[in-house]
């Protein structure tokens, strides 16, 4: 089969992605097939696997600088997938996280030029990568998730967001942009006499994004479900071993235990196993995702939110879940991309 594995892109998760494709390119062509590996950053002009690939840094170190991502230029990747390059091609198998990857912009683009990839369609993708809007269809859904509310950039001023947090989150809250992913620009913030704290998360998160999310924290465990077609895979249960589930620890060998299948009572897991198909199928997601929750103290699972594409590094959750029931990684891509073709 002839596979384009597109890789990289322009968000602040380009190096996991990198990471992402080099372990999805080894094993594709393991398996026997005709792999390119495409960044769509270098437009049409592509350097070669070795040089894409040796552009990774050690992703467990920290995520580019809204400042080196601007560095690339959109218009390149538009000139890319409209180039020959994706000419009789199979499917394009996509490797990518983040923004204009994974929130439904390289899909419309792949849609337009009439090739098939891997994955859910244009308006999931926008949706699921909308934390916000994923939130509002879970309520209406009725699957149970932290309580929020938006903050536009330029619009707020931090006294009066300290007081809608008391008053409607609660501290300790949790400060996002509305649409990255891999908790870059997340804090977890405690009531600050000077603010401090508030205003670093608010000034981290609004530099990825133009709306931030002000959540409620729920205390307790960290779970994760991967959706495989119409199958929910082992609940994998997240411990890091400080601090909690963020950038350096869920990309740094070492820092975090996992635990599939976690250690729950079976009712439990079923119930979190069934909500998690409930949320992929209310934001219309095809193929496969992951859906997070939190598990509180009362045996409450909060969903936080659906990834589209999660990531496929050694260090991934969605491969872990699917070792757990038997499917080893290169059966799990063979999986991916049947449904895909199907959809």
């Amino acid at each position: 089969m002839n596979i384009i594995i597109l890789t990289g892109g322009l968000s602040a998760e380009r190096n996991v992605a990198l990471a992402s494709g080099k372990a999805v390119s080894n094993a594709l062509k393991a398996a026997g097939n005709n792999v390119m590996v495409i960044d769509p950053v270098y437009g049409t002009e592509q350097p070669g696997e070795d040089v894409i690939f040796a552009d990774r840094p050690a992703i467990g170190k920290e995520f580019p600088t809204a400042e080196e991502l601007n560095r690339y230029s959109n218009k390149k990747v538009v000139e890319c997938i409209n180039s020959a390059l994706f000419d009789n091609v199979d499917i394009v198998f996509l490797a990518l996280h983040g923004k204009f990857g994974e929130d439904g912009r390289i899909q419309s683009l792949l849609e337009l030029r009439g090739v098939k990839y891997t994955g859910t369609g244009v308006t999931s993708s926008a949706m699921a990568m909308d934390k916000n809007i994923s939130k509002i269809m879970f309520n209406h859904y009725d699957i149970l998730t932290p309580k929020w509310f938006m903050i536009k950039k330029g619009l707020y001023e931090e006294v009066k967001i300290d007081e809608s947090i008391k008053l409607q989150v609660g501290y300790p809250a949790v400060i996002k942009p509305n649409d990255e992913g891999s908790t870059v620009g997340l804090s977890i913030v405690q009531p600050d006499v000077e603010d401090v704290q508030l205003g670093k998360a608010l000034e981290d998160a609004f530099s990825y994004s133009d709306y931030v999310m002000a959540e409620e924290y729920i205390e307790g465990r960290e779970l994760t479900v991967a959706v495989i077609g119409e199958v929910t895979m082992p609940v994998v249960e997240i411990k890091p071993k400080s601090g909690f589930y963020d950038y350096v620890h869920k990309y740094t060998k070492g820092f975090t235990d996992y635990f599939c299948p976690a250690d729950l009572p079976e009712k439990l897991a079923a119930h979190i196993q069934e909500k998690a198909m409930v949320a992929h199928k209310a934001l219309g997601c095809e193929v496969y995702s992951r859906v997070d929750f939190r598990l509180n103290s009362k045996g409450e699972a909060y969903c936080l939110e659906v990834n589209t594409l999660p990531g496929m590094t050694e260090l991934s959750l969605v491969p872990k879940a699917a070792g757990a029931s038997g499917m080893d990684f290169t059966s799990l891509l063979n999986r991916i991309i049947e449904l895909s073709l199907n959809k």
